[in-house]
């Protein structure tokens, strides 16, 4: 059968008597996201050609469907469809309730059709019947019409004398009707029995895979006065995906952030159409978030409605742009490792030193999310992306991270990756043990070396690792303690400098 070929479907009869119809309504959406912050296959919102082909059973994420639609109604039992729903809809999560008659009118039976016509199928509900095919020879059109026999390798027909004939290539095949079973679109039915026949507000909802969200940060740091403050200029966005089936006009959308537990089922995925991706990212106002608690979780609502088209990808602004957010750069030096003692068990092996020779100097940027910053509303989780201005005006990209959810008031702490002019070195100086007072006491000195041509702030962390009670008895320099198992030094060290921290520590258990 040749594959080129474009079918013309003459459709003289209806599938389903439908004594109620639908008209279009009020929808409203909920999406909650399983994706990994910072993890988003491109291949879901950027598909290359020759690389595969993702549908909407890929996507990490789901949605509850909300849409109220007003409907004509027959007295006693009449059957009511919808179509335009999703078609990765997992049929078990489906409602229906009359708004205007909830007492009075009750659904005596559900069902969802998914069987979508396709040139395929409707050759193989064809089989045995007869169809009209449209050959082109030169500049003629000429018609065969017979008795559908086989789509193996061509059309076989038998002609009305008994003739078999074979068809290798057409132009148009012409069907006398859509065959029973097969539809355009998803559609539930109900088979509805109600006193009230007329016009009835109904609500339907159902949960849909398909769908997704996430966020995305875009910042751009300014350098400060100093090697450890500056600014930023703060982008947030939302992007969803939605490869459902349906597209969803107007709708009121509202986005779940938190780790909300749902299991997936596999009941959903019958019908799952492959998609073609069209990228969307015009906006037609500047949109805006309003944040509120919900449960345990964050519910952001999009303030105006919006179009989530099928098989398309939507971008929208989280909060404002906020610029010149004070930012304070710190570097990090953790040398002492994260092996720590556990369940009773202790780490009192002199020769167990947890030095971390490939120790780097990190650098974090952190930033407080408040109001006077112009942030102030919780942040869900998501990827990060830092760039910086030259000298020469463009924008150099200086690392990103991922946050988790982060509280309002709390801060952003964004780990951008290591400096390359400030070191650290960590070694055990000197370690002793006695079992019989059930103690140890351990000498450990750390250097920071400075080769800016600008004085640096290093903030120099200490894990105690070997049991639970320690007693820090000489330190050259002031600390502080950061939990139970850790301390922090604060210190400066001068332009081409090196900065020398001894500290003894006794641990009792």
């Amino acid at each position: 059968m040749k594959k080129t070929v474009s079918s013309l479907l003459a459709i003289t009869g209806l599938l389903f008597p439908f004594i109620a119809t639908a008209d279009s309504g009020d929808t409203a959406i909920t999406i909650y996201s399983k994706a990994q912050p910072g993890a988003v296959d491109p291949g879901l919102y950027r598909p290359v050609a020759g690389q595969g082909t993702y549908n909407g059973t890929n996507i990490p994420g789901y949605a509850v469907v909300r849409q109220v639609r007003n409907i004509n109604i027959e007295g006693g039992e009449s059957v009511v469809k919808f179509d335009d729903v999703a078609a990765l809809i997992d049929p078990t999560t489906v409602q229906f309730k009359s708004l205007t008659d909830p007492q009075g009118t009750k659904v005596a039976e559900q069902n969802y059709q998914f069987d979508l016509v396709s040139q395929q199928k409707l050759f193989e509900k064809y089989i045995g019947k007869k169809i009209a095919v449209e050959k082109q020879i030169g500049d003629k059109t000429e018609t065969v019409e017979g008795t559908l026999l086989s789509t193996e390798g061509g059309l076989t027909l038998k002609a009305d004398d008994g003739s078999i004939k074979a068809i290798n290539s057409f132009s148009s095949v012409n069907f006398s009707e859509l065959p029973g079973g097969l539809i355009t679109k998803p559609t539930l039915m109900w088979n509805v029995i109600t006193d009230k026949p007329g016009e009835q507000k109904t609500e339907v909802s159902y949960e849909t895979k398909g769908i997704t969200w996430w966020a995305d940060y875009n910042l751009i740091y300014n350098e400060g006065k100093d090697a450890n403050s500056g600014t930023v200029d703060f982008n947030s966005w939302i992007s969803i995906i939605n490869q459902t089936g349906a597209s969803f006009n107007q709708a009121k959308l509202k986005l779940i952030a938190g780790d909300v537990e749902h299991t997936d089922s596999e009941a959903n995925n019958n019908g799952g159409v492959v998609p073609r991706f069209a990228m969307l990212a015009a906006r037609a106002m500047p949109p805006k978030f309003d944040e509120k608690s919900f449960f345990e979780y964050h519910l952001y609502t999009l303030n105006h409605p919006v179009d989530l088209s099928d098989n398309s990808t939507k971008q929208l602004e989280l909060i404002p742009a906020a610029s010149a957010i004070p930012a304070e750069k710190l570097l990090v030096y953790n040398a002492s490792g994260s092996q720590f003692f556990e369940n009773g068990n202790l780490l009192i092996d002199g020769t167990f030193i947890p030095n971390n020779a490939d120790a780097k100097v990190a650098v974090f940027l952190k930033i407080k999310n408040t109001v006077e910053n112009g942030l102030g509303i919780p942040l869900p989780a998501g990827r990060i992306r830092v760039n910086q201005r030259d000298s020469d005006g463009s924008l150099e990209f200086i690392g990103e991270n991922v946050i988790d959810h982060t509280p309002r008031n709390e801060n952003l702490m964004i780990k951008l990756g290591n400096a390359f002019d400030v070191v650290g070195e960590r070694k055990q100086l000197s370690y002793n043990s006695d079992e019989k007072k059930r103690t140890a006491t351990e000498e450990i000195q750390i250097k920071i070396r400075n080769q800016k041509k600008q004085a640096a702030s290093v903030k120099v962390l200490e894990n105690m690792y070997r049991t639970e009670g320690f007693e820090i008895l000489e330190s050259s320099d002031k600390y502080t303690k950061e939990s139970a198992h850790q301390i922090s030094y604060t210190v400066n060290v001068e332009p081409e400098k090196e900065k020398i921290i001894k500290y003894k520590v006794r641990y009792n258990w």
